[in-house]
Parts: structure tokens; sequence; C-alpha cells
């Protein structure tokens, strides 16, 4: 199906809206790089926590999920939902923690946590590693997937030059806004990326059901099309189908949720938790992030990617499945205003990126190391420059990849063993800038040698379970050698976040901190029953949406009985 004119019309009504708000949060963004990279620090959570979701809610993510379903069926997205348990984590145990702090970026709590040259090197070397590699990397998988959008959208010819062009239009629009509007004008189109999105995904997965005749029919052609005895719609991995499969669902439960980097809410996360208002509208941010980012969206998602397997079967690129369902079922306007959504939530994601990325750059490298004491204009400057800088590198790293899944895979392999780091560096004391340098740099090369080597470079698992154990080793052997940070630096850490628990020994006993009791249920009960209700949430929609009513309903009942406990043990302030 071609683009209509009222399809035009809505697309480029949505840039001329986005570059409008850029303008108009332009001065607002521009009198410090506290307004531009954390609004302020005055978000309410609502604001904050939909801002993470439709961060995530990149061009990127239907497309991945339908290429994680075609091949492993719905259980292929365990990927990602093992990453309930580390935003539960994240929710419960860090985001009060990160808000306490008052910082710009959670590369500056380095500076904050660890002392001596050692904390310097670190600051400066994450704020180079993330802001650019890492990061562009991100962006590149978000610029692959949209350029696939534009180029089978405008029927345009699947070559280098068109890929070229299309990634220029995109990060063209994208980085002129960001450079513009700062963390204001990214939040606020956020909001309306994240209905937009929404809608839209919804209206095609409605539309692409009832084209193919019903859930029933559905059902009925997946059998057809795939066999009778087909696990597509299981939930759970085939665990008969050998030995890998049961080790893989084995490490997305048992080992990558808590060792790869994030898990204590980091990264663009943090910077939420740092622009929204006090601890409580911290806490119900991420809360409110991780029940929309893992129950509500996805099954829409999910849908489209089935039909596709029924509407396409044996598609030699699963991940366009979504976008030629989107551009074969959706009318007039409602293409439009998908495409648009499409388009929303690429800003919105490149913008984040864009944004965070500036923050490392300008705040943890520039800032710290060569001009100190500038002006708040100098910055502001510096930052719209960085912006222009990130955006061409990572358009640059788009122009390499082919897969979106593929690089999820490299991302996750590249930074896992550092998550133990991460968590332990607020609750024991020995923890110092060594580990987690130790902890990057063993991830860094041993995922480099298991992505390469041929028995490896295709086995997920098998790459955790080497990548892992040898960072864990390599950053507590570092740990046990080096100095620890000075009890100066400590007692400061301790008094500033006031963490709950932990193995700080003598630290906490020599701390101005008068009582460590919170009200509210324990946090990792918190935590516990929190994963409970996401999980059943999940699977409650889809077991319904599916016809499987019984097991939905069973499922939705548990998910509103823990629902009520945590929310009667949310902590009041």
């Amino acid at each position: 199906m071609k683009l209509s004119p009222i399809d035009g019309a809505i697309i480029i009504g949505y840039i001329l809206f986005a570059l409008g708000l850029g303008i108009h949060y332009a001065k607002r963004a521009g009198k410090d790089i506290n307004e531009f990279f954390i609004s302020g620090r005055n978000l309410p959570w609502w604001l904050a926590g939909t801002s993470m979701v439709a961060t995530t809610f990149a061009a990127d993510t239907p497309l991945a999920v339908t290429g994680l379903v075609v091949k492993d069926g719905i259980a292929g997205n365990w990927l990602w939902w093992n990453m309930v348990l580390s935003g539960m984590l994240a929710t419960f145990l860090f985001s009060r923690l990160w808000r306490r702090a008052e910082i710009i970026t959670d590369v500056e709590l380095t500076e904050l946590r660890y002392s001596g040259r050692s904390a310097s090197l670190l600051r400066g070397f994450r704020a180079l590693y993330i802001g650019l590699p890492i990061n562009c990397i991100t962006m590149g998988w978000v610029i692959l997937a949209m350029q696939k959008i534009i180029v089978l959208t405008l029927n345009l010819p699947d070559t280098a030059a068109w890929k070229v062009v299309a990634v220029l239009a995109c990060m063209l629009i994208a980085g002129i806004y960001c450079a513009l509007s700062g963390f204001w004008g990214v939040v606020m189109t956020d909001l309306v990326q994240f209905c937009m999105a929404m809608i839209g995904s919804i209206s095609l997965a409605v539309i692409a059901v009832v084209k193919v005749g019903g859930i029933g029919a559905l059902k009925t052609k997946l059998a057809a099309v795939h066999g009778a005895n087909h696990t597509i719609l299981n939930f759970l991995p085939d665990l008969g189908m050998g030995e890998m499969a049961i080790l893989t669902f084995g490490v997305y439960l048992g080992v990558q949720w808590w060792a790869s980097n994030g898990v204590d809410g980091s990264g663009y996360i943090a910077q939420r938790m740092f622009a929204a208002k006090d601890e409580r509208n911290t806490l119900l941010a991420t809360l409110w992030f991780n029940i929309a980012h893992y129950t509500l969206r996805p099954w829409p998602w999910i849908l489209v990617a089935l039909v596709s397997m029924v509407v396409y079967p044996g598609l030699e690129d699963a991940e366009a499945g979504y976008p030629m369902l989107m551009l074969e079922y959706l009318p007039a306007g409602l293409l439009g205003l998908m495409i648009t959504a499409f388009l929303a939530a690429f800003m919105s994601t490149i913008d984040t990126h864009l944004n965070w990325g500036a923050s490392y750059l300008v705040n943890d490298f520039y800032k710290r190391f060569f001009k100190p004491d500038a002006d708040a204009h100098h910055y502001v400057v510096v930052a719209r420059i960085s912006v222009v800088l990130i955006m061409v590198v990572a358009g640059v790293t788009s122009l390499f990849m082919n897969s979106i899944a593929g690089a999820w895979k490299f991302l996750i392999a590249l930074n896992a063993g550092i998550g133990l780091v991460q968590i332990l560096r607020w609750y024991w004391w020995r923890i110092n800038a060594w580990s987690e340098i130790a902890a990057m740099v063993a991830s860094a090369v041993v995922s480099a040698v298991v992505f390469t080597l041929p028995q490896t470079k295709d086995n997920f698992a098998i790459q955790m379970l080497i990548i892992v154990p040898i960072s864990t080793a390599a950053w507590l052997t570092a740990t046990l050698i080096t100095s620890p940070v000075s009890e100066e630096t400590l007692i400061a850490f301790y008094n500033r976040v006031r963490p709950r628990g932990g193995w700080w020994g003598g630290i906490a006993r020599r701390a101005n901190v008068k009582s460590m009791s919170e009200n509210g249920t324990p946090a990792l009960m918190n935590w516990l029953l929190g994963s409970v209700f996401i999980y059943c949430t999940l699977f409650a929609i889809g077991k319904l949406l599916l016809g499987f009513y019984g097991l939905g309903l069973i499922f939705l009942l548990i998910a509103l009985m823990t629902e009520a406990v945590v929310y009667r043990g949310l902590p009041k302030c």
C-alpha cells in the first residue's frame, strides 16, 4: 500500500510539532546543564515513568520482538522478559538511593562512591566508553529499524545508497530537535509518543488478527503452517528440545538479569530518576515504567508477529514482517498515524540517547577534566555540539548492522559480569574503582573473543556462562589486591545516600545517619512480590488474548492479590 496524502500530512504535521516543541523549550533548556540534562529535577512520577517507557519503545522493538517470536515462538521473549527481576530490583532497592545522590549522571556517582586517581580514571573512561561506543551501538540498531521501515514504506531500493539517505533523514530531524530542546523537550515528546505508539500498535494488532479471521483462525493457521505439535504459543521454552534449551532458559533466569549492566537502574533510567521531584516520585516512576514496559506493550507486537508467521511464512528477514503487515493492512490515515508513531518512537529513543550520551561527555569528561570553571552558557553550547558528534557516530555505526536482535545479544554479552559490582557498590564497603574497571575490561575482552570463536559465536547461553565467571573472578581479584576506598569518602557516601542494610561494618557505625528504619514493606519482599505481580499480569493478558481463559483468570487473580500487597507496602516518602 502506498502512502496517501492524508498519511503524508500526519507525518509532516508531527515533524513540525516536534520541531516547534524543540524551539519552545530551547530557552529553558539553555539555562544550564541541570535544565538541559535533568529538567531541573522537577518531573512528576507519571511523566518521568512514561518517559522511561517511551524511550524503550523505539522503532526497533516491534521488529526485534517479531524476529524473536518467528525464531523461537512467544518464549523467545525471555531474552528480555528476564529483566523484570532487575527492573523490580531497581524500583525497590535503588531508585531512592539514586535520587538521594543528587547527581546529574550515573557516572558522576564514581567519584562520590570511590576516591583517588582510580576513581577519576574510571569516571573519565566510563564517560567516553558509554557515551560513544556503547551508546552508539544502541542507537545503531534503532536507526537500522527506522531505516528498514522507511525503505519499505516509501518503496525505495534496498541499496546501500538509499540506506544512507534514510539514515541521514532520520538523524537530521532527531539531532536538530534534541540539540534545541534538551531534556525538557525529550520528556514532553515522550508523552505524546507513548500515546501514539500504543494506539498505533494496538490498532495494527486488532486489524491483523481480524484479517486472518480472529484468534481461533490464527491458531488454526499456525498449526496448518507450522505443524499441529508446534510450541509457538508456549510462554515457557520447550525444555523437551534438549539440554541447550534448558541451559538457555536457566541463563536467562539464573544469570543474565543480575549479571548485566544496568541492574541497579543506571543509564538513561537513572537520568529520569535524577529528574523526578523527590524520592517517592522516583520510586513510583520506576514502578510505572516496569508495569507498562512488560505488561502493556508486548502483546500487540506479539500478536502481529504471530500473524506475520501465517501471512509471510519463511520470510527471509523475519523482522520485516511487522512493517510489511502495517503497509498491507492499515487504511489511509491509520497508516500515517502508525508511521508517525514509529517516527515518534524513533525520535524519543534517539533523542534520549543523544541527550544522555552528551551528559557524559560534558558533565563527566569535558567539565570534569578540561574546563571545570566555565559559565553555564558555555556548557550548554558544548552539550549541543556533543549531541551532533554522537549523532554522526551513531549514524555511521548503523550502516554496519544487519540484525536488531543480534545487536541486542551482543550488547548484553559485552556488559555481562558488570551487574554484580553495580549492586554491591551500594552495599559493600570493600568495592572500589578497580572492581568496576576490572569487570568492564574483562567483560569486553572475553565477549570479543566468544563472539568470534566458531564454537561459541552463535550460542548466547554459552557466551554468558563463559563471560560472567571470568569477569566475576577478575573484579573480585582486583578488589582484594587493591587498596580500599578512603574512610572519609565512604562515610560521606553513606551519609548522602543512606543505603539500608548491606556490609558496611564500621562505616555505618561512624556515619551521622541516626536511624536506617524505613516505613513500608521490606525492599526485598517488595522486589519478590513486584516480580510476581509483573509476570502474572503479563501472562494473564497473554492467555486471555489467546483464548486460554482458565489459565488467564488464574494468573489475573494472583496478579491482583500481589498488586494489593505491594501497593499497601509502598513507602510513604
